[in-house]
């Protein structure tokens, strides 16, 4: 297939011939409190990806989809609903159960020109592709001296649903983050959405967009301009969703809500936190971080993930080397439960960050409650 391609558009073949004519060979046999500016409506996250991936298929014919049941079943979650009745089987393909096959066609693809975006039914079935994610896409562009872009999106449900199991709840958001040349963006509301998965398709480098399942039908305030065609987030820029001077929580994706909601009750305490929604994972957005922190004087992460080696980890170690003499406590770290998700819901349930854990450690780090150690 890659002969194919790097022949075709070698010849001045347009991209959408080039989908068309190398179909055969990719398609299966079977065929909270929040700061928005100028809020006009509301939208959901499944909405607002859709209409991201449509927009930019529109705008450029190189982009096109790739995986299972994206095409005649709407998509598993219904975010690629309708882009096949309008861009046809030669965009939006189906592909088999074999993440291996589509992922490595989908890279070879981007070595050539096109702009794939591969979907993941859960970012689970990632690990059968992670070589071509790690040492395909990831290393290209440094192994070949910059002569190789690899403009891929690898997109799909990421971390913790409800009663799936130890099999499917894995956060990979510190798995790819670790991977020089990888970008990994986490978005949280509908304009996270938009204007990441924007960013992604648009971007030469391959990006991992981490969506949450939980979050496909919440609803968000949309700003005007974030209904326009055009708009787009920077990559590796964080946004403050609530401004406060008492501490700074950081969290990404489900747990920036739970932040936003844990803070609402710390205010009708006194203690006025200051929320960060991440929105990109690699690169980091340091600067932002370390700003709140020297603010506020503390610092409590939140994250769904593991927390041995988690992006909680890396954030308190970047605040210790670069901020270390404005803290006036320790930092406070809150992720998932360090052992493989339990099946049965209560067990689930403590094994994932609540509201409450954010208050209690936000209150730890104010010097509101009695310090873990004392009541061991």
């Amino acid at each position: 297939m890659l002969g194919l391609l790097r022949q075709k558009i070698g010849s001045g073949t347009s991209s959408a011939m080039i989908l068309g004519q190398s179909r055969q060979l990719i398609r299966p046999a079977v065929s909270a409190l929040r700061n928005y500016s100028s809020a006009v409506k509301e939208m959901t996250v499944r909405d607002a990806l859709n209409s991201a991936l449509d927009e930019e298929m529109s705008a450029d014919p190189k982009v096109f989809l790739m995986g299972e049941e994206v095409g005649e079943y709407q998509g598993a979650y219904k975010i690629t609903k309708g882009l096949l009745d309008k861009y046809g089987p030669d965009r939006v393909l189906d592909t088999p159960i074999t993440e291996a096959g589509f992922t490595g066609i989908g890279v070879g693809a981007a070595y050539y020109g096109l702009r794939p975006v591969v979907e993941f039914m859960t970012f689970n079935f990632s690990m059968q592709a992670i070589d071509h994610i790690i040492n395909s896409a990831a290393k290209s562009n440094y192994m070949s001296a910059g002569q190789i872009s690899v403009p891929i999106v690898f997109r799909g449900p990421n971390g913790a649903a409800a009663g799936v199991g130890a099999q499917h709840s894995q956060c990979y958001a510190s798995w790819y983050a670790s991977c020089p040349g990888l970008k990994v963006l986490a978005p949280y509301s509908s304009e996270d959405a938009r204007g990441l998965m924007k960013a992604a398709i648009r971007d030469p480098d391959p990006v991992v967009f981490l969506e949450n399942e939980l979050l496909y039908g919440e609803s968000f305030p949309v700003s005007a301009e974030a209904l326009d065609s055009s708009f787009c987030l920077p990559i590796g820029k964080a946004k403050i969703e609530r401004e406060g001077k008492d501490v700074t929580i950081t969290a990404f994706s489900k747990m920036v809500g739970y932040a936003l909601k844990a803070a609402e009750i710390l205010a009708k305490e006194g203690i006025s936190a200051e929320v960060i929604n991440l929105r990109s994972i690699r690169p980091l957005d340091r600067a932002t971080i370390n700003t709140s922190v020297r603010k506020t004087n503390r610092l409590v992460t939140v994250e769904e993930g593991l927390p041995q080696h988690g992006v909680g980890a890396e954030i308190c170690t970047s605040v210790i080397e670069e901020s270390f003499g404005y803290l006036d406590a320790p930092v406070e770290r809150i992720a998932g439960a360090d052992v493989p998700m339990p099946y049965a819901a209560n067990l689930e349930r403590l094994a994932v960050p609540q509201i409450d854990d954010i208050v209690r450690a936000a209150k730890r780090a104010c010097y509101r409650a009695v310090p873990l150690a004392a009541t061991a």
